[in-house]
């Protein structure tokens, strides 16, 4: 027996379930909320939290400090020295005798080498530890026909498509074949093109890219 649909709606919501199961993480399908004029499937999608906690970082093997990201400076015997701070749009951080230092860009582990260096002018023998308390810098935005759109934390690897499963689905009017990923490379902005359509019926599979903190995907 041949079921015909009667709207676009309909058949684009059932391939957009069927899509889900195999590519939402698992953290886009607890508490999930229905978001208004979303498609069936948006269900799915969770809220985004505000900030990626401490623990994620194993999940982050690439991570760099970024702006807004929560650290905490601990100097062993010198408590005068040990702080929590917030990273500055500029990229610094201000410490106790040290004042203004650099910590952008780079990872715990050489921002903890380079207060050991800087230091030493003040303390014998430093011994430095560099905590990540929040990560506020790593995320991606989108924005347009979705049924929740806004920035989201980017905790691991993430697709185009899993972000839109967490973002709660395209919504009824979303000219889904005219996706776009707009990034920022080597100081140029660039974009990529996702075909919704044709990636649920398992075509141009590759479109599907992993995303990078910055990425802001726009559904007209």
């Amino acid at each position: 027996m041949t079921v015909k649909f009667r709207s676009k709606s309909i058949a684009r919501s059932l391939a957009f379930a069927s899509a889900v199961a195999a590519l939402a993480p698992a953290s886009a399908v607890a508490q999930a909320s229905q978001a208004p004029n979303a498609k069936p499937a948006a269900a799915v999608a969770a809220a985004a939290p505000a900030a990626v906690p401490a623990p994620v970082l194993a999940a982050i093997p690439d991570y760099l400090i970024g702006a807004e990201d929560v650290l905490s400076i601990v100097f062993w015997r010198d408590k005068e020295m040990s702080t929590e701070v917030a990273v500055r749009p500029d990229g610094k951080i201000t410490l106790p005798l040290l004042n203004e230092v650099r910590a952008a860009g780079l990872t715990p582990g050489q921002l903890k080498d380079m207060l050991v260096e800087e230091s030493k002018k003040y303390v014998e023998d430093p011994n430095v530890t560099v905590v990540v308390k929040q990560i506020n810098s790593r995320k991606v935005f989108i924005t347009g026909e979705v049924g929740k759109p806004g920035p989201y934390p980017l905790m691991a690897p993430t697709t185009v498509m899993q972000l839109i499963v967490v973002a709660g689905g395209l919504r009824d009017y979303a000219h889904s074949e005219k996706i776009s990923i707009m990034r920022t490379e080597n100081g140029k902005p660039t974009s990529y093109r996702f075909n919704y359509k044709d990636f649920v019926k398992n075509k141009n599979l590759k479109q599907n890219i992993d995303l990078k903190p910055g990425d802001t995907i726009i559904v007209p």
